[in-house]
């Protein structure tokens, strides 16, 4: 922060160092100021971050899109001894971002590569409609088995679509029930999100012999279908599921913050050709302080809400 760097460049660093620290804090389950960047080591920490902020400052890039990630496999030795690929912090920092490994027994995505991505990428998935002006490779030393050991950076302009948004592949995994406790859909619902599922929804259904059954509806990416799919066998009372796949398209969002009387609530904002559409307070920053502040949420939001008019 004391440094003589452009904004955006110590801006960006500050965010990604900041995403760092606060994995290892998870991982080693201690205070973010007592984080000790042993694996990364401090001085190539700062030339890898600070080094791609820069690039990416000095080359005008605004915004990022990821491919899905190959983290790799095996194990590698650190600073704990030998751990399973990915890295605890790399796993941590890429929970929620679509990751998957296509057997090279390698770690291919470091802690400090997995903080830059988790940072500045607000998309994953097919490269976004845009026009390419320059693409460039960078390699690394060892031999990978199948595959070239290169990461590739392309950049271009925004093409312009009548219909905004990016589109993707997803896994649509369905299964009826009409034999379960009604108890357990809530507590599937939170351990299928918590392993990776996009959404988990329920809708009533007429089966079979006349039964009213419930049909279970899991969206996820591709890669999570196998371990979801597990999920659903292991705590519902199907005895098979049903996996296709669609294509969705969603809205670049982003996140603003406002303050209220009652506290900071993150605004969600969607954008179509980088026009705001849609603006909606995150409804769990408006619970947690209508429970703290013992006032009706729907006050909370409908605050959040003019706060942010007025601030435009």
């Amino acid at each position: 922060k004391n440094s003589r760097l452009d904004d955006q460049v110590r801006d960006r660093a500050t965010l990604i160092f900041q995403k760092l620290g606060e994995a290892e804090s998870r991982v080693h389950d201690v205070a973010l100021d007592k984080i000790h960047f042993h694996e990364v080591g401090a001085v190539d920490a700062i030339i890898d971050i600070v080094g791609a902020c820069i690039g990416f400052h000095q080359l005008g890039i605004d915004k990022f899109a990821c491919s899905p990630l190959n983290v790799g496999g095996g194990t590698a030795k650190m600073a704990h001894g030998v751990l399973p690929v990915p890295a605890p912090a790399t796993a941590t920092l890429l929970k929620g971002k679509p990751t998957y490994s296509n057997g090279v027994q390698r770690e291919l995505v470091t802690p400090t590569g997995a903080a830059i991505v988790a940072s500045l990428c607000d998309h994953f998935g097919p490269q976004p409609p845009m026009t390419v002006s320059a693409i460039g490779y960078g390699a690394g030393t060892a031999d990978l088995e199948g595959q070239p050991n290169v990461v590739r950076i392309m950049i271009g302009q925004p093409v312009e679509k009548l219909v905004a948004g990016f589109d993707e592949e997803i896994s649509v995994i369905e299964a009826n029930l009409d034999d379960m406790n009604p108890q357990i859909y809530g507590y599937f619902l939170e351990k299928a999100l918590a392993a990776g599922a996009l959404d988990v929804y329920t809708t009533p259904v007429q089966m079979k012999k006349n039964r009213p059954g419930t049909l279970l509806t899991v969206l996820c990416n591709p890669q999570d279908a196998s371990a979801l799919t597990t999920l659903i066998f292991a705590e519902t009372t199907t005895f098979g599921v049903r996996t296709t796949t669609a294509h969705r398209r969603i809205l670049p969002r982003e996140h603003v913050s406002v303050s209220t009387t009652f506290g900071d609530v993150r605004i969600k904002l969607s954008r179509i050709n980088g026009r705001i559409q849609h603006a909606a307070p995150e409804f769990d920053d408006c619970r947690k302080l209508a429970v703290e502040k013992n006032v009706p949420l729907q006050q909370v939001i409908n605050e959040a809400l003019r706060r942010y008019q007025e601030g435009r």
